[in-house]
């Protein structure tokens, strides 16, 4: 299965980062590029274990509807997110956050598999790991915004 993981580290408290990766408005904010809005579970607020929550998004001109579980939540260290329902045939995303220094090193480690056997092989190698490194840096990116505003 493709993998593919990305740190950054982040001026801010390690609970504040936590936090706010749980925060599906803050999530919907930096997908606003994709029109993603959420349709489904949770609406507001913080993801807890077990939550799940339906996105509706605009990938590569079509729309696109994923249902997520997040679970293995573990404040403020880390927690998971998998695909329940939606466009691959397996997605599964692991969030990890450690203080360092005066930050918080983030690491998202992502396995995914798009579906159609061969097909879906040959997108996932030429296309969709290059896609969703972009989807989790744009995620990352405000996330450092919002955790460093004072």
């Amino acid at each position: 299965m493709p993998a593919f993981a990305l740190e950054r580290l982040i001026p801010a408290p390690v609970e504040r980062v936590f936090a706010l990766s749980l925060d599906v408005a803050v999530h919907v904010e930096s997908m606003t590029a994709h029109d993603e809005r959420i349709v489904g579970g949770v609406g507001s607020g913080l993801m807890r274990e077990g939550d799940t929550v339906t996105w509706d998004a605009r990938h590569f001109g079509v729309r696109f509807r994923m249902t997520s579980l997040v679970f293995d939540v573990d404040p403020p260290h880390g927690f998971s997110d998998r695909q329940l329902r939606g466009p691959f045939a397996e997605f599964r995303h692991r969030h990890t956050f450690t203080p360092s220094g005066d930050g918080t090193l983030l690491r998202d480690e992502i396995e995914f598999r798009s579906p159609f056997g061969l097909l879906g092989r040959i997108v996932d190698a030429l296309v969709m790991r290059r896609h969703l490194i972009r989807l989790i840096e744009q995620r990352n990116d405000t996330l450092e915004r919002r955790s460093t505003r004072p």
